[in-house]
């Protein structure tokens, strides 16, 4: 069993930026592919950023421009960067490590006010 934590979240305004960080207790070698999702109230969980073991990443549409995706294979972290929030990525935010069958972590609310 892979235990994955996130951290990071928290009350913001508008235009602000916040870090979510998602730690993984599984070796990097194990770990295939690392993704954030988010959930707001009332609605589904959806996929917000993928980051693979090469580096390669893939954004929602929604978040492009404004997110970024970035790992630390030293440290076994994986961070997304949120810049320009909008009262529309309130949401809690999950990341789930492929290792290399899915593992999520509890969660971590990100709240932006206007």
């Amino acid at each position: 069993q892979v235990q994955v934590e996130e951290s990071g979240g928290g009350l913001v305004q508008a235009g602000g930026s916040l870090r979510l960080s998602c730690a993984a207790s599984a070796p990097i070698t194990r770990i295939t592919l690392v993704e954030w999702y988010r959930q707001a109230p009332r609605e589904q969980r959806k996929l917000v950023a993928t980051i693979d073991n090469k580096g390669n990443t893939a954004y929602a549409n929604s978040v492009k421009d404004r997110f970024t995706i970035s790992r630390d294979n030293a440290k076994n972290m994986v961070y997304l960067q949120m810049n320009s929030l909008t009262v529309e990525d309130t949401a809690v935010y999950y990341c789930r490590v492929m290792s290399p069958g899915p593992n999520w972590g509890q969660g971590t609310q990100v709240t932006v006010s206007s």
